[in-house]
């Protein structure tokens, strides 16, 4: 004789069902309904954050990063992450998939893996932001996204300029793909600094010439200082010339999200 299962696995039974239901169903559901930009465009402001200035800022480094590294750095804004997927998603699944569903970046360059894509989202109402990486960049990164995220976007976004800090948060980006040094939390009396630092520079000059001569210190100080520059400008250059001829791609190439990043709020 068959017996009827009980009334307890039944109930675990019909839950399981359930569940696997509305797993599949969020499955469905779980793409973002954003239209991916075009292959040389690098901005969706859904949010309408960045004014005109910041926009040819941010088009103006993102297109020249992909020519000289073929690195694409993506910008998306929007009102709120429920109004283009499911309303629960953190902004790490929201950028995650957002990134895997456009295939930011590609998955090797030049017969080496290279899935170093870059996206910088920023979601207004919920006040959350996020840089997301493609798999290449690995987790080494994360700390100075954080920097980048602290630093350089959320510094500017608790002032309410938007465009600043998506703007520095784009710079921070480029000077991080370039293997740059990034620069320190921007300052409002830095000028004030070079211009006290210029004076010094000039009062030890005539000290050191007004005592010595010719054979004081600051020829020495000067020769340095005209040499530095000269090797700057020479590294300018070269680089320039090796960046003629650079890729000339788009930044969607089946690359896919798993490098890590930073997330902040305000």
């Amino acid at each position: 004789m068959i017996r009827k299962p009980s009334e307890p696995i039944r109930g675990a039974f019909a839950c399981a069902v359930a569940l696997g239901c509305c797993l599949a169903a969020m499955g469905q559901e779980a793409l973002i309904a954003l239209d991916r930009p075009g292959d040389r465009e690098f901005i969706v402001d859904r949010a309408g954050l960045i004014d005109a200035t910041g926009k040819a800022q941010i088009q103006s480094l993102c297109d020249k990063l992909l020519t000289d590294l073929q690195i694409p750095l993506i910008v998306v804004t929007v009102e709120s992450m429920a109004q283009y997927g499911p309303g629960n998603l953190r902004i790490e699944t929201f950028a995650r998939l957002l990134f895997d569903q456009w295939g930011i970046g590609y998955k090797d360059a030049g017969g080496q893996s290279w899935n170093r894509g870059m996206l910088l989202l920023v979601s207004a109402q919920d006040r959350r932001a996020r840089i997301e990486l493609g798999a290449d960049w690995g987790r080494e990164f994360d700390p100075i996204c954080t920097r980048i995220m602290d630093e350089h976007i959320i510094f500017h976004f608790r002032q309410g300029d938007y465009t600043a800090g998506i703007v520095a948060g784009v710079q921070g980006l480029d000077t991080m793909a370039r293997g740059l040094r990034l620069p320190a939390r921007p300052r409002p009396w830095w000028h004030y600094a070079l211009v006290v630092g210029a004076v010094v520079l000039g009062v030890f000059t005539i000290v050191s010439l007004i005592r010595r001569g010719a054979s004081g210190w600051a020829w020495v100080f000067w020769g340095i200082v005209f040499s530095i520059l000269g090797y700057l400008l020479y590294a300018f250059l070269t680089s320039s010339r090796h960046r003629s001829g650079g890729f000339s791609g788009g930044s969607f190439g089946g690359g896919f999200s798993g490098g890590g990043g930073a997330t902040g709020s305000w």
